[in-house]
């Protein structure tokens, strides 16, 4: 992952100045969508880079130690051995970047992960996710605890009563708080941007969560009805780029929610790519929050290979 973002002090005015000219945002996630014209090749290997930033990730209310082991062994090895020889990429290490889970099932994670000999990272979303509605107490004691069970990455939910009124100060101290609880793990911030309202509240609550550490933003929570969107995802980038000009620090983005097939990832990653530059094309910059895109990747990755479609029963879980 990138160097932790040190965040700044509160920058009121910067925030109260912003406004999003919607036309244009919408004109522009079109053009992103009418881009994407990667051939074979190319298309194989760009498929491999999504797969390298996707944060594999179950979130349900059955997840067992079971399931949760499964998850991790397919993060170790996202794309079957056969395949990966056929494209000369057997001993590249091609991993998922991160497995996420619920806080109660880190230790589940990591202590597969080390079996296997992993040093891949465990992200635990936290801050009562989804809806962030839990007293703020709880919320960091949450942090805390998945942290000392192993999770190398948080991702926290912001409290969208803050940012939906404006209490931008409010919503600043909290998250400085989470940013304080992680310690040295890496903090996303999850900005449920289905809940915000308007592209102008997104991009207001994107400075603000940067501005108070955040190594990452993230779209969504994947339970909002309105999840990851390429309008939301450019306010979001652009929010980015913004602060990098102005305070030198790289900030990194994960949209989350939705993102099923891998003709989308190529989508995600051009507008990464186009909007921000090669460097967001790593997984130190940019994530993808999935739980069954991988499965889709492997498939066309299987295509490019043989030819032909394999069946889903014979692509290992995902």
């Amino acid at each position: 992952m990138s160097a932790r973002n040190p965040g700044m002090p509160l920058d009121l005015q910067w925030v109260s100045k912003v406004r999003v000219n919607t036309q244009a945002v919408l004109k522009r996630a079109q053009q992103i969508q009418g881009h994407n014209k990667n051939k074979k090749q190319w298309q194989a290997a760009w498929l491999l880079r999504a797969v390298t930033c996707i944060d594999l990730t179950t979130l349900a209310g059955d997840d067992t130690p079971g399931n949760v082991h499964r998850l991790c062994m397919k993060a170790t090895q996202p794309v079957r051995n056969d395949l990966l020889k056929s494209m000369d990429m057997q001993d590249k290490g091609v991993t998922t970047a991160a497995v996420c889970v619920y806080p109660s099932r880190v230790a589940d994670a990591v202590k597969s992960l080390k079996a296997a000999n992993s040093s891949l990272p465990v992200a635990s979303v936290a801050t009562g996710f989804p809806a962030g509605q839990t007293s703020l107490k709880t919320r960091l004691e949450e942090v805390r605890m998945a942290v000392e069970d192993g999770a190398m990455e948080i991702d926290i939910v912001i409290n969208r009563t803050l940012a939906l009124t404006g209490q931008w100060e409010a919503m600043y101290d909290e998250v400085c708080q989470f940013r304080e609880a992680c310690g040295e793990a890496h903090m996303k911030s999850i900005l449920a941007i289905g809940e915000l309202g308007t592209y102008t509240n997104v991009y207001k609550a994107s400075l603000v969560a940067m501005m108070a550490g955040s190594d990452f933003i993230k779209t969504s929570t994947g339970k909002e009805s309105v999840n990851a969107t390429y309008p939301v995802a450019i306010v979001m980038v652009r929010a980015i780029r913004d602060y990098f000009l102005k305070t030198g620090h790289k900030v990194g983005f994960k949209p989350a929610g939705g993102i099923r097939t891998a003709k989308e990832s190529l989508v995600w990653l051009t507008l990464m790519k186009e909007e921000l530059g090669d460097e967001w094309l790593s997984p130190h910059l940019f994530r993808l929050g999935a739980s069954s895109l991988l499965a889709d990747i492997e498939r066309q990755i299987y295509h490019y290979v043989t030819g032909r479609y394999a069946a889903y029963h014979q692509m290992p879980m995902a």
